[in-house]
């Protein structure tokens, strides 16, 4: 189906008064339209269950552990071991991936942002009366203003960087600057050319919801810049269950620029008369329907111009990328208001009245 076909069947959706707000229900699974097939490539290795993980080794002591839908480092040194991040998932199957390395203690967990789907289990590794717990700054100001007791509060924090060194163990933290939260920093061990940074490429697939649900979606962007202007061999992103490599930031970061492109381009057809995409014409159909009734005006204009957007995008990226049936339009949705609120691409919503 054209782009332009599928805008007018969900602008006569949007105004046929139907809402569908997602499944209600285990019977809703019954009735799913099928969704496209995973590649192996973006699947990666299995996770057996049990044990419901799977530990990678990347060499030197370092080790990736998953399972399936999340991930976290540990880091075997001489004397004991450093955690990167605990995501509830995982829980106490992070000790058991621990022990069937090594007896010895865990001395450092290190946070990679605040987001509790990372970090909420860090409680099961220990107190901070026997653990050092390191975050940026911003990360432990977060904690403090929303406190939990399975995220305890970080007692060593930066502000730019900080180079933890455990025995023969060594990892570069850097703060780069906003992305997908305040204080998500880039985790860097030279010695094994990994790179962890959260939340920002998932190797094979596209981002989760909305980005991500990046807080910043300038720096969602320009933080592939910055992965890549490190030498590193494996990338653990935070999510899925394979590591990834150059070559899949490469392809992340050409998707959310055709992504960037397309939103851009359904703002320019906005403002054109003979689109379909002319938000007038829409505002208008909406308000005789709804009189009114603003958010829907706003929010029909929205969808329509995200809609436009992930199709454009869908006909490069279908069967290159997982999940984009999934979050595609919802990332659609997300970059569009960031070309309005970030950039000041405006589109329809700009100044369309004469001057003074």
């Amino acid at each position: 189906m054209k782009p332009t076909h599928v805008l007018v069947a969900l602008l006569n959706f949007c105004l046929s008064g139907t809402i569908v707000s997602g499944a209600t229900g285990l019977s809703d699974l019954d009735s799913l339209s099928p969704y496209a097939p995973i590649s192996a490539a973006s699947a990666g290795p299995a996770v057996s269950r049990p044990p419901g993980y799977r530990l990678e080794h990347v060499g030197d002591g370092a080790y990736m552990i998953t399972d399936g839908l999340y991930q976290a480092m540990f880091l075997v040194s001489c004397e004991s071991v450093i955690v990167v991040d605990s995501p509830p998932s995982i829980g106490y199957n992070m000790l058991r991936a621990i022990r069937s390395i090594t007896p010895l203690p865990i001395s450092h967990v290190v946070y990679s942002h605040s987001h509790g789907d990372h970090i909420g289990a860090a409680y099961t590794l220990g107190s901070p009366d026997n653990i050092t717990f390191v975050a940026h700054q911003h990360t432990a100001d977060l904690l403090a203003m929303t406190p939990d007791k399975h995220r305890p509060i970080p007692s060593l924090t930066f502000e730019k960087s900080y180079t933890l060194r455990v025995s023969n163990q060594s990892l570069e933290l850097n703060y780069m600057g906003p992305n997908h939260a305040p204080g998500n920093i880039f985790i860097w061990v030279p010695l094994q050319k990994v790179l962890m940074l959260v939340d920002i490429v998932y190797p094979g697939w596209v981002p989760y919801y909305e980005l991500g649900v990046a807080q910043n979606i300038p720096g969602y962007l320009k933080s592939h810049e910055q992965i890549l202007s490190y030498d590193f061999k494996h990338y653990i992103g935070g999510h899925l269950n394979r590591i990834g490599t150059r070559e899949d930031v490469l392809i992340s970061q050409a998707y959310v620029k055709d992504l960037f492109n397309a939103c851009a381009q359904a703002m320019r057809l906005s403002t054109n008369p003979n689109s379909t995409l002319y938000a007038p014409t829409i505002q208008a159909t909406v308000g005789k329907a709804a009189p009114g009734n603003s958010w829907l005006v706003l929010d029909t204009v929205n969808n329509i111009l995200s809609s436009y957007a992930n199709n454009v995008t869908n006909e490069k990226w279908t069967g290159k990328l997982a999940g984009l049936d999934v979050y595609g339009l919802s990332n659609a949705e997300a970059m569009l208001e960031a070309l309005l609120i970030d950039w000041g691409i405006n589109g329809a919503f700009g100044v369309t009245n004469d001057p003074v």
